[in-house]
């Protein structure tokens, strides 16, 4: 069962590339089985919210929250871990500062 917070690891094709490829990203939330999901990158050096080795990742990594998309639900292998309520809180409230845009 998905839930908003969850990192996951998914197959298909991505922004970047014509190959499919496995990436991890994160859960927003699912309806009918189709997930939105915020890209994660190991680049560091991209702007996002990082996630780091300390909070379960693979490796140092960062939220792309400008990387928004939707997958099937079908295309998620498995869940790589779940984030912190703080976490969540921060990924929201960059959310919200990317969407405020739509009232003014």
């Amino acid at each position: 069962m998905l839930k908003s917070g969850d990192v996951v690891l998914s197959t298909g094709q991505f922004a970047d590339t014509f190959e499919v490829k496995k990436r991890p990203v994160l859960v927003l939330f699912e309806d009918f089985g189709n997930v939105v999901v915020a890209g994660v990158t190991s680049n560091i050096s991209m702007k996002g919210i990082p996630l780091l080795r300390d909070e379960g990742a693979v490796a140092n990594s960062v939220i792309k929250l400008n990387y928004i998309f939707t997958i099937s639900e079908k295309m998620i292998q498995k869940t790589l871990l779940h984030l912190s309520a703080k976490k969540k809180k921060l990924v929201f409230d960059e959310l919200t500062n990317y969407l405020s845009v739509l009232t003014r």
